[in-house]
């Protein structure tokens, strides 16, 4: 039987773009359980949002404006936090873009927003807030988020797979990182396969090469029509957080066909190849 109302049934929860998709899913399923929420967004407007939906439900959340892209703004958030709630039982580096163009195509400055927001986010959320986790001496959790993509590969997708590969190289060095200093602080990879949210809708292709919007919108209406509830997905995250468990899947058997995959192609050390479904997506 699940604990996450145990584990989750108080204390703060900070989890970054949560004004939207599964960040926005997390906050909720957190303030459900009984969590003081912190909902960090670029999107001020977006992240009062999830805060109203939490409260209007009988939870407790603050929204804060936050572009995780800079590290001292990560800094202030910390501060902030620490300074009015004392600690942190639940930390979620959650914000992250797709971005969608051939790797010559993306323009500059859509690379450094992607590189700074999913890498750099993570880094110095991490950076920002266990000094004080770990000199709490409290049991905490965190959560990165990861993908399915962190395992395969994808033409026209290069900028978002490629820090969903590092995302994961960071999190299992974490782990073990916490497992040396302060194991009272337990480190989760999220790893969520096809699920609805609106990471590849047209709003959030600003910047990309005008040729990828068929790409975007393919993939929007493949998560649409096929993609794992959004609230049944993110229960499950923090069901497996709750139960200490580095690798947490919304669809687990998603994830072990791409990972066998990916192992077969270490193994195999042929070059790669382009699935038919991929091939599909970007040529329509």
């Amino acid at each position: 039987m699940a604990h996450d109302a145990d584990v989750f049934g108080g204390g703060v929860g900070v989890i970054t773009g949560a004004g939207s998709g599964i960040g926005a899913g997390l906050a909720r399923r957190a303030g459900a359980l009984g969590m003081t929420v912190i909902v960090a967004d670029v999107n001020e407007v977006a992240a009062q949002g999830t805060v109203d939906q939490i409260v209007s439900a009988g939870g407790k959340a603050e929204a804060y404006r936050i572009d995780v892209s800079k590290p001292e703004e990560l800094d202030r958030l910390a501060d902030f936090v620490f300074g009015k709630y004392g600690e942190v039982r639940l930390l979620i580096n959650n914000a992250g873009i797709e971005t969608v163009g051939f790797t010559w195509e993306v323009p500059a400055a859509r690379w450094e927003a992607t590189l700074n927001i999913n890498i750099h986010g993570v880094i110095h959320g991490v950076r920002a807030f266990v000094p004080r986790m770990i000199e709490s001496g409290k049991e905490a959790w965190i959560g990165n988020l990861s993908s399915v993509g962190a395992f395969g590969m994808m033409p026209a997708q290069t900028a978002y797979t490629v820090t969903k590969h590092a995302v994961q190289s960071f999190s299992e060095c974490l782990y073990l990182e916490m497992d040396l200093k302060a194991p009272q602080i337990h480190v989760s990879s999220i790893i969520p396969g096809m699920m609805k949210t609106n990471i590849f809708n047209a709003e959030g292709g600003e910047g990309e090469p005008s040729n990828a919007e068929g790409h975007r919108r393919r993939m929007f209406e493949m998560m649409r029509d096929y993609g794992m509830d959004l609230d049944e997905g993110c229960k499950l995250f923090l069901e497996q957080m709750a139960e200490n468990k580095f690798w947490v899947h919304s669809q687990p058997e998603m994830s072990k066909q791409i990972i066998d995959g990916r192992v077969a192609f270490f193994q195999g050390q042929e070059a790669p190849v382009l699935a038919e479904m991929a091939r599909q997506i970007i040529e329509d």
